[in-house]
């Protein structure tokens, strides 16, 4: 954890890494492997110094690798897309042929990024000795923003800082923060002022949605729109949705909502307001695990749910419960949650989610399961909800979704629409055929060589996906759900598919 490598400034510490700028990531590797090989940022020496971290995916790493085994000529020690990236960027530099660049060749050589690499992805660069560089994918599907602060360092100049999300900057006491545009780079040189340059023209401006139901911290703003806001009018809209699913009786008949923690949190208060239904948070989650999709196995993940999560028993017990829940991508960690209500003598329990179904797979950064895992993928509303053994299963709608998100703009957003492609298959960015046909073989190749698999049966999945800790072998204790704030299920590994998304909590 991060907080263990700057604890007391006994593993890092402003002496121990001295300069004047630096970049980082916080991640779980989600192509390649977990070692620490593969761990960011990437650095190459040719040319200039350069280093990168990268929040996103590459759909086209096939292509790229080609490209830089023969044509470019430059070696890549991983699997990792996040390293091609790095490299043709640097090839681009090296490509103008100049001893030293200045910050219009740096703009020049992200033109063949843009042109070559094709998904999503927000990015921090530093070339050494000369200054620090962001730029993010011309659909702005991953997250970037920049502020500024008087330096604390040096009287009278300035320091500058980028990261995915706002509350990393407000902590620090940074301002006027802005969020990095679709195809927009800033570079900042030593002892100079921030340049911007919009290298390419926007193809669109649509976040993942999922940044705003699960992944983003509560207090962010993200391309000018609330965290918390979206999440209270996703359960506005959710309890309307109700009513609409569960009719009038069905809605009287509930007893109590509760929250499944942390993400719903805001959504749950919201939605029992709405319906005028009292709100406990009757799970007590234990802050000492992590989280439950990155490990390798289904019984270990359903173990740790119980790990994670705790039932108050007189808060179900003879009550119709309704649960409130972020997402539910394969069910599994679902299906446990409700049976440990079921013990709890709950009389009804109502599931709801504040996403639409999940149907396909999602290629932008968050490695959710191969399709066939999904739970929602062939299956009808009935299939789903005797597969969680619940009571009633209710989904928001996406549209209803997207507005939630929308309307806690306020009207200070250019965002009109989303990456929603893990819901519907309708993805911003273009994806070859090949792609999944690829992750699909490859998943297959990799769940055959798990070592769980013997023990833990066709279930049985191989290492880590989204957001957290850099590159570290996930221990067996290990736990929380994936999709879920700071919270989901889901994972798998995969060679230059699936890049990560860095964790701002």
């Amino acid at each position: 954890m991060a907080s263990k490598v700057f604890d007391d400034g006994r593993r890092a510490s402003p002496t121990a890494l001295p300069g004047f700028m630096g970049i980082s990531h916080l991640r779980y590797p989600t192509a390649g492997t977990s070692s620490a090989s593969e761990a960011q940022p990437f650095y190459v020496n040719s040319p200039y110094g350069l280093s990168m971290s990268v929040n996103g995916n590459l759909v086209n790493a096939p292509e790229l690798r080609r490209f830089l085994d023969y044509e470019a000529r430059r070696h890549v020690n991983t699997d990792s897309d996040s390293e091609l990236l790095l490299n043709i960027f640097a090839h681009a530099l090296g490509e103008l042929g100049k001893a030293r660049a200045n910050v219009a060749d740096v703009f020049t050589a992200l033109r063949e990024v843009y042109a070559r690499c094709h998904g999503a992805y927000a990015c921090a660069g530093m070339l050494a000795g000369f200054g620090i560089l962001g730029f993010r994918d011309k659909n702005g599907i991953r997250p970037l923003c920049f502020g500024s602060r008087p330096s604390e360092t040096l009287e009278g100049a300035t320091d500058y800082f980028l990261a995915s999300e706002s509350i990393a900057l407000l902590r620090l006491g940074f301002k006027d923060i802005i969020d990095i545009l679709p195809g927009q780079a800033v570079f900042v040189p030593k002892g100079g002022v921030p340049q911007f340059s919009q290298i390419v023209e926007p193809k669109s401006y649509t976040p993942d949605l999922f940044e705003y139901l699960y992944f983003a911290r509560t207090d962010t703003d993200m391309d000018g729109i609330s965290v918390h806001r979206s999440r209270q009018n996703m359960g506005l809209k959710l309890a309307n949705r109700m009513k609409q699913v569960l009719g009038e009786d069905g809605v009287n008949d509930i007893d109590v909502v509760i929250p499944i923690p942390e993400t719903s949190n805001t959504a749950a208060a919201t939605l029992a307001k709405e319906l005028e239904k009292p709100l406990s948070n009757a799970f007590v989650k234990n802050r000492y695990v992590y989280r439950t999709f990155i490990l390798p196995g289904q019984k270990a993940r359903q173990k740790s749910v119980r790990r994670k999560l705790s039932p108050i028993a007189a808060e179900f017990k003879d009550k119709v419960v309704c649960l409130v829940d972020d997402s539910i991508v394969r069910g599994t960690t679902s299906r446990e949650i409700v049976q440990m209500v079921k013990e709890c003598d709950a009389k009804r329990i109502i599931l709801v989610s504040c996403s639409p179904e999940i149907t396909h797979p999602h290629v932008h950064g968050i490695d959710l399961a191969d399709p066939a895992q999904l739970l929602a993928h062939d299956r009808t509303l009935t299939e789903m909800r005797d597969l969680i053994q619940c009571d009633g299963l209710v989904f928001q709608t996406l549209e209803d979704l997207k507005a939630a998100c929308i309307e806690a703009a306020d009207g200070k957003t250019q965002v009109t629409d989303f990456e929603v492609g893990v819901f519907c298959g309708q993805y911003k960015t273009p994806v070859p055929d090949e792609y999944f046909e690829r992750t699909s073989r490859l998943y297959a190749n990799k769940k055959r060589k798990s070592p769980h698999t013997a023990e833990e049966g066709p279930d049985s999945t191989v290492v880590v996906a989204s957001s957290g800790p850099v590159n570290v072998t996930v221990p067996v204790e290990a736990s929380d759900d994936a999709v879920k704030s700071s919270e989901t299920e889901d994972n798998h590994e995969d060679m230059s598919l699936y890049n990560n998304h860095p964790s701002a909590h």
